[in-house]
């Protein structure tokens, strides 16, 4: 066995590390594994079958619910294929209709005068 940083075989064990042997160099005293292998990640398939299902109208937590892979893993993804979509065209005309999903605000006054952060009095009469 070498060391990958100056390529001496002047190599002794150093403990082990998440279940792993580790080596120290006793020349340039770099610490490594004698195997080394990248995290396994998601299949194509399975990164396929999670933008098919935001395409189709699910949201990112709902895909983590079902399949189990975290929310901010598949924004991942999707801005990733985003990146490989060419740049929007610019439209001849502009459309005078438009159209507002998953989106809904409050605009008015609020009709109750106790609650978030108002102090609720209540009349105590005598038994």
């Amino acid at each position: 066995m070498q060391c990958p940083e100056c390529g001496s075989t002047n190599i002794s064990k150093n403990g082990k590390q998440k279940g792993k042997q580790n080596h120290i160099c006793k020349e340039c005293r770099r610490q490594f594994f004698d195997t080394y292998s990248p995290p396994a990640g998601y299949s194509d398939e399975f990164k396929r079958e999670c933008l098919r299902m935001y395409v189709n109208g699910l949201g990112f937590r709902a895909i983590e619910r079902v399949k189990g892979v975290h929310h901010t893993t598949v924004i991942t993804w999707v801005k990733q294929v985003g990146e490989l979509l060419p740049d929007a065209y610019a439209p001849e005309t502009v459309h005078q209709v438009g159209e507002l999903d998953e989106l809904e605000t409050f605009v008015g006054s609020k009709k109750t005068k106790s609650g978030c952060g108002r102090r609720l009095t209540t009349s105590s009469q005598g038994s």
